[in-house]
């Protein structure tokens, strides 16, 4: 089973239905109610959907309402939460961990083995650091964020 076809069972099990189609709306992906549906045409890879698909479940459990209208500062908090719930779901400190321990060396390693976009792990590590700063501890675990990326294991 594919990341994303266990993303979809996921959802699934939690009352929401995922459909895939053309969308009117430039989104990548929508959520109302219980219902998310990915833009076909916007999404070419599994890894790609999968993002797109745990964004739009961060929606669906964190947010309230048409919250399309960026302009206004509660939808964009909103929008964060949901993504915020994302980067958690997808990546983690754990899943920063994981990779480092299967012998990631590169962002673009990370984000295959942990079968993410580029683009939304280095959002989710930039997440990282505004909300941890500098550095973290996680067990036994060094995770640094600036000057740039990097995981050691203490001894």
């Amino acid at each position: 089973m594919t990341n994303y076809e266990t993303q979809i069972e996921k959802a699934t099990q939690t009352g929401l239905k995922v459909v895939e189609k053309t969308l009117k709306s430039n989104a990548k992906g929508l959520c109302k109610g219980n219902i998310i549906a990915l833009n076909t045409e916007k999404l070419r890879t599994g890894a790609e959907k999968a993002c797109v698909l745990s964004e739009e479940m961060g929606h669906a459990y964190t947010t309230v309402g048409n919250i399309t209208d960026q302009t206004v500062v509660g939808n964009r908090k909103q929008e964060r939460r949901a993504r915020v719930w994302a980067y958690n779901d997808k990546v983690g400190l754990t899943g920063l961990i994981r990779a480092y321990e299967q012998g990631c060396h590169t962002r673009l390693e990370a984000a295959e083995y942990l079968d993410v976009t580029e683009a939304f792990l280095e959002d989710a590590v930039y997440y990282y650091r505004e909300k941890y700063g500098k550095y973290v501890q996680l067990d036994n675990y060094f995770i640094q964020f600036v000057p740039c990326l990097g995981v050691a294991k203490m001894f």
